[in-house]
């Protein structure tokens, strides 16, 4: 492994354990109901993990990005209700790299093309309509990525001044239209390499870590629930067809999470298209998989919302949509591949990005 590619246990032990007091069903439940889980950000917040990989002299709080990567993982185990994406390692990534604050609240991230931004004395006014922006009704601060005259721009909006529409994913998370009216904000120009493909790409690594996380918690609940279950005398997990369920579900969630953690190791070194494009189709066919087998090994038990199966597979299924689809994966992987011609495959594969990085321009 290359330097700050390992990640320290205690992160892993810290917030597994922060995760698992913090959100138990009722919690999780709760702030779907409510939209919002304060005293869950708070807890979270406090131990410096929303900021992890982000510079510490901007406010941030130091570590890797395979830190930030074991973090959503474990976010996504355990089904936390909480933006731990979006606020550091996507909207506090554009923030800081364009040399803007980080608040001390949560930050939530959104790119667009269609926004209108005109110069002021203090940065941009920004018109017009964002949809599906995450956690847009607990975030302080919005990071977006606009095009001024050709020029990637990262611009800080208070959301205060903004007005939103409320919206939800399948999983009750909150994904509101956020509309701004002329709104001024703060503007930098962005990091060098981060444009909106830049953003598309490490938004999908964020997903492919926290549905790895996901997977691999629905996969134990199911051992777990077959084991106790008990049907014409013995245990449901010793009937070969349920058996065959169990292992398909514990296959996608070992397949998901070293997927993940590739793109994540991949990433650290450089350009990571390839590896996280992959990573991200991967995740989604595991989802899809997982979650049929899971939900048949449970039976009706899993669709109640008593027991705790839906809260895993609803994000999962939200999550496999958001930053790229198995479609949209799917072919830039097959332009990619195309792209690189016959004698070109094989070291694709087997290198990676040190050989699509000879032509993923091609097919941004």
């Amino acid at each position: 492994m290359t330097a700050g590619s390992q990640v320290d246990p205690l992160i892993t032990e810290t917030a597994d354990r922060v995760f698992r007091e913090l959100c138990p069903h009722e919690a999780i439940q709760a702030a779907e109901d409510t939209g919002a889980a304060e005293e869950i950000w708070a807890a979270f917040a406090a131990t410096g993990f929303p900021w992890i990989s982000l510079p510490t002299e901007q406010g941030g709080s130091g570590g890797s990005l395979a830190d930030a990567l074991e973090v959503l993982r474990l976010a996504g185990y355990h089904a936390a209700p909480v933006a731990a994406a979006e606020t550091g390692m996507l909207g506090g990534w554009l923030l800081a790299g364009a040399n803007l604050e980080l608040p001390d609240g949560i930050v939530t991230v959104a790119s667009s093309s269609s926004i209108e931004a005109t110069a002021t004395s203090n940065g941009l006014a920004l018109t017009g309509s964002l949809p599906r922006v995450a956690w847009a009704n607990v975030a302080d601060r919005l990071a977006l990525l606009v095009e001024v005259d050709g020029q990637p721009m990262v611009a800080s909006v208070p959301l205060e001044a903004c007005t939103s529409t409320p919206m939800t994913n399948l999983a009750g998370e909150r994904r509101d239209t956020v509309r701004l009216e002329g709104v001024e904000a703060q503007a930098a120009p962005a990091a060098a390499g981060v444009d909106a493909v830049a953003l598309r790409f490490r938004g999908a690594l964020s997903r492919a870590a926290l549905m790895a996380g996901a997977i691999e918690k629905i996969s134990q609940l199911t051992v777990s629930y077959t084991t106790e279950r008990v049907q014409f005398g013995r245990p449901v997990a010793r009937f070969q067809a349920v058996q065959q369920h169990l292992v398909w579900a514990a296959q996608d969630a070992a397949l998901v999470r070293m997927a993940a953690e590739s793109a994540g190791r991949a990433a650290s070194r450089g350009p990571a298209g390839f590896e996280i494009a992959s990573a991200k189709l991967i995740a989604n066919q595991g989802a899809a998989r997982a979650t049929k087998a899971c939900h048949q090994a449970h039976g009706a038990m899993g669709m109640t919302q008593e027991y705790p199966l839906h809260h895993y597979t609803r994000r999962l299924w939200s999550w496999r949509k958001e930053y790229g689809g198995e479609r949209e994966w799917s072919r830039w992987l097959g332009e990619l591949a195309v792209a690189q011609g016959a004698d070109g495959l094989y070291p694709l594969i087997t290198g990676g990005s040190e050989a699509a990085n000879q032509t993923e321009e091609h097919v941004r």
